[in-house]
């Protein structure tokens, strides 16, 4: 049941993953902290696992979005690789930060995060281009902030880059596929990052690598893989402002919860 789960969850990360460039983390987190206190895992280090493995699993989502994405010709490779350099920095940074916030704090800056996308989701809030897309220092400095937010909140920083990208002058389209591949390096180095943090710590339990627990890491990726591809067909296809609510009111409950 817990690996049907897992799979189950992949799928809609995937889907998430490919439709709005955010990332499948914001679901796979919240949902692997009830899962993981619900197996009985230490309190200590259950959401830093949480946060580990959901980068993990990115990492494979990442992989088939951008195969998607780069079929329609979407992604931006030079505004990517300047990013990319930022965030290989800012992600080991991110993860050092996180595993230094107890447990229990960090679901509540998970909560307060969750919350936050809930409400730009709902209410459609979408910086008007203003400026032109920065030089290399520019882009590498953003990718750094944003590479060090999303390995403290296990998500693949879509939820950052989106904006960033649509604030520069960058189409939606263009800027959700290349946010897709600046998810890839985030996954890799925070996945890492955290897997060398967590290595033999206390309380971890069987089947981990630091805080990465595998079970979980492959039945999420055996799904998320497919649907992720799924997910960014769609996202050339509908209009996803019902789903961007549907979703927002999803994140609400779980910021609320990760709260009270």
């Amino acid at each position: 049941m817990e690996f049907a789960l897992y799979m189950l969850l992949g799928a809609a990360a995937g889907v998430l993953a490919g439709l709005f460039g955010v990332g499948g983390g914001l679901i796979i987190v919240p949902v692997l902290v009830f899962s993981f206190a619900a197996q009985g895992f230490a309190p200590e280090v259950l959401t830093h696992m949480a946060v580990g493995t959901s980068l993990a699993t990115i990492i494979f989502t990442s992989i088939n979005s951008v195969l998607e994405h780069q079929r329609k010709g979407a992604v931006l490779w030079p505004i990517f690789t300047w990013m990319a350099v930022g965030i290989l920095l800012g992600a080991g940074f991110g993860a050092l930060t996180a595993a230094s916030i107890q447990g229990p704090l960090l679901q509540k800056i998970i909560g307060v995060f969750a919350i936050i996308i809930a409400v730009q989701m709902a209410l459609d809030l979408k910086p008007k281009a203003a400026r032109g897309v920065p030089g290399k220092p520019g882009l590498v400095a953003a990718g750094g902030v944003i590479g060090w937010a999303s390995a403290i909140f296990g998500i693949g920083g879509g939820s950052l880059t989106v904006p960033f990208l649509t604030w520069r002058s960058v189409p939606m389209q263009q800027a959700v596929a290349t946010s897709s591949a600046c998810g890839l390096p985030i996954a890799i180095a925070s996945a890492l990052s955290f897997l060398v943090i967590g290595w033999g710590q206390p309380g971890l339990p069987a089947w981990s690598l630091g805080y990465v627990y595998v079970p979980a890491m492959v039945g999420i990726a055996l799904t998320s893989m497919f649907f992720a591809r799924f997910g960014a067909r769609l996202a050339h296809r509908l209009p996803p402002r019902l789903l961007k609510r549907l979703f927002a009111l999803l994140l609400l409950s779980v910021g609320l919860s990760f709260l009270v």
